[in-house]
């Protein structure tokens, strides 16, 4: 929930909902940001020197390359002096010093790059006490410019200060065998981040599934204010009347088909209960008394084993979801019904190629002296 809230709610793109899962611990160690965090990039040797905390510092997010790069293949130069080859190397050397002092006078603290950041730009900005972190993914650097309020930026010359970013806190932190940047107290946050933890991956990738869908049930919640009880009491409450309404103004064959249809819903709490390990019979038999009696939200109990109001338990779903599916199970089945006939290709099960007979006398020389020895032949 507190994911889902964070987001724009004009809009509930969930793709700003960053998922980090990190092997180790257990899931009560899951942590939930209220900002950006994202998995240490790779760096090089002065990377260590930087400072990994600050307060309200300013972001400077790059799609720029601050890394010496030698000339393309094929490429020729001519030169006919020392001095001129030097001037070339110079140029170089004075181009990405250019791109790290714009920066630099910037005031930046944090220096973001899609691109990949060198060796000689990491110590230059360790030198001025300055975090920087190159090759990070673009769902990252999206979510903090959307967190930061920071613009992507294509060069390093003319940036002003409206295009920084700021948070109240940034800092690197280890989280299990991970170190993470984290970004937190954004301005503008319309976004988050779930840290996941868990024993095994196969665990941790069952619970980002589960996570998934229990996020898409809030997002659409939200949208639609509309909900029901879940745990199975919506599909008995629509049982229970259309088994009474089959009962009292139904007289002819149709009441079998509206009794059959009431009876298909019931497979909902059915099957809950069987995930769960309870007594399936035995739970739905006391569902259908409540219901009976005119207590329309009673659903499964997963906590005592059992029944309860689910409204009153917190236990929603969207009634869009439920109008939904029931409207698609309807459909699938009048469209298998529809279909009265079969017809079969009898040439396609014919093999593709024809299959060719033994020569003539290929039988009997294969029978010939099975269980025995082969005769000799005579010389």
């Amino acid at each position: 929930m507190d994911a889902v809230l964070t987001l724009d709610q004009d809009d509930l793109n969930d793709k700003l909902i960053g998922i980090k899962k990190i092997t180790g611990g257990a899931l009560q160690d899951s942590l939930f940001v209220n900002g950006v965090a994202f998995k240490k990039t790779f760096a090089y040797a002065g990377f260590e020197q930087q400072p990994k905390s600050f307060k309200d510092p300013s972001i400077v997010c790059l799609n720029v390359e601050l890394e010496l790069k030698s000339e393309k293949d094929n490429a020729e130069v001519r030169v006919e002096q020392v001095s001129e080859y030097q001037a070339i190397v110079d140029a170089e050397w004075r181009i990405i010093y250019d791109k790290m002092e714009a920066l630099h006078k910037t005031g930046a603290k944090v220096v973001l790059s899609k691109l990949p950041i060198g060796d000689l730009a990491t110590q230059y900005f360790a030198d001025r006490d300055i975090f920087c972190a190159g090759r990070v993914a673009s769902e990252d650097m999206e979510r903090v410019c959307q967190a930061t309020g920071a613009n992507l930026q294509s060069t390093c010359s003319d940036i002003k200060p409206q295009h920084l970013g700021t948070c109240e806190r940034f800092d690197e932190r280890q989280i299990g065998g991970e170190r993470l940047n984290f970004f937190e107290g954004c301005p503008k946050a319309k976004t988050c981040t779930l840290v996941l933890r868990g024993g095994a991956e196969q665990f941790i990738a069952e619970v980002e599934r589960s996570l998934h869908d229990a996020i898409m049930v809030v997002k659409r919640a939200i949208k639609n204010t509309t909900i029901v009880a879940g745990g199975g009491a919506c599909e008995m409450e629509v049982s229970a009347y259309l088994h009474g309404f089959a009962d009292k103004n139904v007289p002819h064959k149709q009441q079998s088909i509206i009794k059959s249809f009431a009876k298909a819903l019931e497979v909902i709490p059915r099957q809950l209960c069987d995930n769960a390990g309870f007594d399936a019979t035995d739970i739905l038999n006391r569902l259908r008394v409540e219901h009976r009696k005119g207590n329309i939200w009673a659903g499964v109990d997963f906590d005592h084993e059992g029944i309860r109001d689910n409204l009153e338990a917190f236990v929603w779903e969207p009634a869009l979801v439920k109008i939904n599916a029931i409207q698609a199970a309807v459909e699938a089945s009048c469209l298998i019904l529809s279909v009265d006939e079969t017809i079969k290709n009898q040439e396609s099960q014919q093999p593709q190629a024809p299959t060719r007979g033994l020569p003539p006398g290929a039988a009997q020389r294969a029978m010939r002296g099975r269980g025995r020895g082969m005769p000799s032949r005579g010389r």
